[in-house]
């Protein structure tokens, strides 16, 4: 990533430096901030939470019958639906929310189902989640994001059209000052991805002038990395 000649502070060049790194806690982004259960979780994990993670829709169903929590939670507040969802266990997910689950709740991370599907760039189960009543309008994480914003940084392009589709809010503004947009500029590399998110968002009718904190706008921060392709595509749609 080529350092950026606009006015940006010390500790936020640091930030957008290790967010575009994938840099554990420095990285100001939905994606970094994520934590899937790990060995020694899914080990640990009995009834309903084991079920959600192995995909086991006759157990889930026999313990819905027998008025099993459906919103218990593990110790880092994962539901069992979060659990499927981390898993890409589709099925379960839908015995889960046939039973009774809720589907959009937050993790101790504030992360739903959909941002976790977003996140890695899982469409069939973010599809699954959609079609089940899941919103695509959440604010979650601690950066106040969405899971829109969340696939605009990674680049996922299929997941960032779903989203819109879905009604995501396509100007949020996250505590960082960014947006869907202005994250698949400065979060992503230019390439065909990170263009194809851009174009999904400006067809959507984005906002584009709207700035960061420094305020410089998406024409201004693709110009100063040599995004010749997303600078070509921000002034043909009208871009300042």
């Amino acid at each position: 990533m080529k350092p950026s000649p606009l006015r940006l502070s010390l500790p936020l060049k640091h930030l957008v430096l290790a967010a575009a790194c994938g840099l554990g806690a420095m990285a100001a982004t939905p994606a970094a901030a994520q934590v899937a259960p790990n060995t020694a979780e899914v080990a640990a994990y009995k009834g309903l939470h084991a079920a959600a993670h192995k995909g086991d829709v006759a157990q889930i169903e026999k313990l819905a019958v027998a008025k099993t929590d459906l919103n218990a939670r593990d110790g880092n507040g994962r539901t069992l639906l979060h659990v499927a969802s981390f898993a890409k266990q589709r099925d379960a997910i839908r015995a889960l929310v046939k039973a009774g689950a809720s589907i959009n709740l937050l993790d101790n991370d504030r992360y739903d189902g959909v941002t976790i599907a977003s996140v890695a760039d899982d469409e069939e189960t973010l599809r699954v989640l959609l079609s089940l009543g899941a919103s695509a309008k959440q604010v979650t994480s601690r950066y106040d994001g969405t899971a829109l914003i969340a696939a605009a940084h990674l680049g996922h392009d299929g997941v960032v059209r779903q989203l819109i589709a879905a009604g995501a809010p396509l100007d949020h503004v996250n505590n960082l000052h960014w947006t869907a947009t202005i994250e698949s500029i400065v979060l992503g590399n230019g390439g065909p991805r990170h263009q194809a998110t851009l174009k999904a968002l400006i067809e959507a009718g984005a906002n584009l002038q709207l700035a960061d904190r420094q305020g410089n706008t998406p024409l201004q921060l693709a110009k100063s990395r040599g995004y010749k392709e997303m600078v070509q595509m921000l002034e043909k749609a009208g871009a300042k």
